[in-house]
């Protein structure tokens, strides 16, 4: 018997136990290939299909409730750190909020199959004060569909799943080795992909003291609030004078604009990934004076500057 299949045979059910609470607390681990094998081995009479389904979702759902509190308890602060720490551009929290605004709890359905939008989902429930029961339902959905998909992918493909695996089985360590150097490989690449998308929102940003001065000394200055309206319910704040501008309206001309009047934009994204990729709009359309502002609101607020309560 090949020593890969052995060791699921052993100690399947503490694999994917620990293969699906370590993916879904953030770690690069490919717990729906575990799934897949377990899936398959099930058909063969070694696992029980349920107990393997109903393992995999209490480690989803017991990583899920800690970034659910996190998220509660401390907010913005934790979906900054994650999309820091994440192998995904700097937009995911962005995405993941406008998804949440337009679908609601709806969205865990999907999240769990959507690289990058998981890691921010379920944080974000909790930051939005979901009620637990309410989150525990929604999330638990998600991920039994998540679990049943790839479980029932590997019964009903079991012949050749078993034939992957035996095939596998013949690499030996050279196998541990294998895998490694494809994670190694799938990890250099994110980053990559994080290094250029950063590296194309290369503009000159605003300080928020620059800021400031500027509006003191009265120059002319058009400060827009480029937040979605998720965030803005969450913190009913902005810099005295700024315009709520969505992304996607933004259509501004050169004309439309007072020659040599500044146009600052703000966010919350971590390095300003939406204000700075609208300025850079901005500046092609030959609007050269946007500029994005940096830290975004947080920069702002840390430095005790004035803020206005929306109405």
């Amino acid at each position: 018997m090949s020593d890969l299949l052995q060791l699921l045979l052993n100690h399947g059910y503490m694999l994917i136990l620990g293969a699906a609470f370590a993916e879904q607390m953030g770690l690069p681990i490919p717990a729906a290939t575990v799934l897949v094998g377990m899936g398959a081995l099930s058909r063969s009479g070694e696992f029980d299909l349920k107990l393997v389904v109903a393992t995999a979702a209490v480690a989803c759902l017991a990583a899920d409730l800690i970034w659910y509190s996190l998220g509660r308890f401390h907010g913005r602060y934790v979906l900054q750190v994650i999309c820091r720490i994440s192998l995904e551009p700097d937009y995911c929290v962005r995405r993941t909020e406008d998804a949440f605004e337009r679908l609601g709890l709806w969205a865990l359905l999907p999240a769990k199959f959507i690289p990058g939008f998981n890691a921010a989902a379920i944080p974000l429930a909790g930051m939005v004060k979901t009620p637990l029961l309410r989150f525990f339902i929604f999330d638990a959905a998600g991920v039994m569909l998540w679990t049943c998909a790839y479980t029932l992918l590997g019964y009903v493909f079991s012949h050749q799943v078993e034939q992957v695996i035996a095939y596998l089985s013949t690499f030996g360590v050279w196998l541990l080795i294998l895998i490694a150097l494809l994670v190694a490989a799938y990890i250099v690449y994110k980053l990559d992909q994080r290094r250029k998308f950063l590296k194309g929102l290369t503009v000159a940003r605003v300080t928020p003291e620059e800021l400031k001065s500027k509006m003191d000394a009265n120059e002319d200055i058009l400060i827009l609030d480029m937040r979605n309206h998720l965030d803005l319910a969450l913190d009913p704040v902005r810099i005295p004078g700024a315009f709520h501008v969505l992304p996607e309206n933004v259509q501004f001309q050169p004309e439309d604009v007072t020659p040599n009047r500044d146009i600052v934009l703000y966010c919350t994204c971590p390095n300003e990934a939406t204000s700075a990729r609208v300025a850079m709009q901005l500046q092609r359309m030959g609007l050269k004076q946007a500029h994005p502002l940096r830290g975004g609101l947080e920069a702002w607020r840390n430095l005790q500057l004035p803020l206005e309560r929306l109405e």
